[in-house]
């Protein structure tokens, strides 16, 4: 069906999103590889083409479907295809082991698998009596898509359809946060849009055409991650195009090399295990990449540490910092932008609308100063799959009004906006007092000895808890213990800076880069003996 014959509003739906921006302006870039460009039109077809061949396959509306593979062409494929399907797209982390897939795979419920290579052996070795189909990412996925209907399916697809993010979080198995279409769009995907009214689909379509100048948005995280997801949807429902990183393993060097190549104007970090590297290749090599169309750096998923930030400003001098606090359960609930004139900013502060609230524990809203539980109300979540009681504990309904509530500690400031201090799920309790660990690792970060930093909480007969910090030093650093500790003296509260300090190789992180807390702890647990 095109524009010319559509006569009915199209639901609001990330695949309408597609097909809309597809009969409008077919050839506009819609992703950039260093491989290739891909139009709007060979995305929408590609989908297509592949809700086909799920369908003739079994799928039916609402199946659940992995899609198990690290970033390329395919992941834009199965995130829109599925939908296209009335499916529902399962992100799997493609670093999970046995155990933790079979986990994720039967919790999901997935009936099918849209799946690279590489992983199969993995997958086959599981048992998930629900699994029927995997669609292997090799040379018959091609044939595959080139016999299936180039029809787009007509199929009752809503506003309504799900959406499922599985999350990891800080702790335990991940968590299927369940949205509907309609919703994930206004919470999470509205951002390039600067959180306009999002009326219709047609309107969306009708800003893209007037915009002769679309932007080039930069993914650079894996797609298996809610992040790198959010920034494809926020790209394409303004009408812009999106760079997609495809090499296997991050490399600073590659993403500077697809940031002058597709003429990125915004660079999007999940967090410090980004972030420095690619400052430091910048300041390593100053001439060697024209990155004069790069205007902002965004950053989402984990905080930029205060050392990391003072590096980007060097490396990018000129530049904007977006800083954007979401979660899974939240989408994009605040903003900041940081052009370096405050200097090193602590904890990050945010500009919150009015759907962004404080709560205390006895769910009443938290007078400016008084630290609570950030919440959001509007479109959120309709709640966990299959976890009925995480649902209850997380959504909650004050005063007539549904609220999600996802774990992270804030504080609501005299002119309205709101300090995140941290995941309370990480929280240490020393003493009675309360240590967030990203404020300390924060300061940890900005000594030019450390690379990297995770705090965690160890045991402690007297305290409870003690604060320990594991370090990974620069080379060649001749940095101790009592250095660390005078370093986070000058900055911070005693009874925060690290009782022991313990220097590692690398600090754990997910797939993601967001520093592995558990692992973490496990870790420094078994170095402490």
């Amino acid at each position: 069906m095109t524009a010319a014959t559509q006569t009915t509003p199209r639901p609001i739906n990330l695949a309408d999103v597609v097909e809309a921006m597809a009969d409008a302006l077919p050839e506009r870039a819609a992703v950039f590889t260093m491989d290739r460009v891909w139009t709007f039109a060979e995305i929408d077809d590609r989908s297509t083409r592949l809700a086909n061949h799920l369908v003739a396959l079994g799928i039916q509306p609402g199946d659940h479907v992995a899609v198990h593979a690290t970033n390329r062409i395919e992941w834009v494929d199965a995130l829109y295809g599925c939908l296209k399907a009335r499916a529902v797209p399962i992100n799997i982390n493609f670093k999970y082991l046995h155990d933790e897939l079979a986990y994720l795979y039967d919790n999901a419920d997935c009936v099918a698998a849209i799946i690279a290579p590489e992983f199969v052996a993995a997958v086959e070795a599981l048992d998930v009596p629900t699994l029927k189909h995997l669609v292997v990412l090799d040379e018959t996925y091609e044939a595959a898509l080139a016999a299936a209907s180039p029809e787009r399916p007509d199929n009752g697809r809503n506003a309504d359809d799900h959406y499922v993010l599985y999350t990891g979080g800080t702790t335990g198995y991940p968590k299927g946060v369940v949205w509907r279409n309609e919703d994930v769009m206004r919470a999470a995907l509205n951002a390039a849009r600067y959180g306009a009214p999002l009326d219709s689909i047609e309107q969306l379509v009708e800003e893209a055409s007037a915009n002769e100048t679309p932007m080039v948005l930069l993914a650079c995280g894996p797609m298996m991650h809610g992040g790198s997801q959010w920034i494809l949807g926020n790209g394409h429902v303004a009408g812009h195009t999106i760079a997609l990183y495809t090499d296997a393993n991050f490399s600073a060097p590659a993403i500077l090399d697809l940031v002058e190549k597709a003429k990125v104007v915004s660079l999007t970090f999940l967090g410090d295990a980004m972030g420095r590297p690619v400052a430091e290749a910048i300041l390593a090599e100053p001439d060697r990449w024209d990155l004069s169309s790069l205007a902002a750096v965004s950053n989402g998923a984990a905080p930029l540490s205060d050392g990391v930030r003072e590096e980007i400003r060097e490396a990018l001098p000129g530049r904007f910092i977006l800083d954007s606090y979401g979660s899974s359960e939240s989408g994009a609930a605040g903003s900041r932008m940081d052009d370096g004139s405050e200097g090193a900013s602590g904890a990050p502060r945010f500009t919150v609308n009015d759907q962004v609230e404080v709560f205390d524990v006895d769910m009443k809203r938290c007078p400016p100063g008084v630290d609570g539980m950030l919440a959001r109300c509007g479109p959120v979540p309709l709640g966990y799959y299959k976890d009925d009681a995480k649902t209850a504990a997380t959504f909650k309904v004050i005063d007539g009004v549904r609220w999600v509530i996802p774990g992270d500690f804030a504080r609501r400031e005299e002119d309205g906006s709101v300090t995140v201090l941290g995941r309370g799920s990480v929280c240490i309790n020393t003493g009675g007092e309360k240590v967030h660990p990203e404020e300390v690792e924060s300061v940890l970060l900005r000594h030019d000895q450390i690379f990297d930093a995770v705090v965690v909480g160890t045991p402690h007969e007297r305290w409870g808890q003690q604060v320990t910090a594991l370090v990974q030093r620069r080379e060649g650093s001749t940095l101790d213990e009592d250095g660390v500790r005078d370093h986070c003296r000058a900055l911070i509260s005693n009874y925060k800076v690290p009782k022991t300090v313990l220097f590692i190789d690398t600090v754990p992180r997910t797939p993601v880069s967001k520093v592995d807390y558990p692992a973490s702890a496990a870790l420094a647990a078994q170095l402490l003996g």
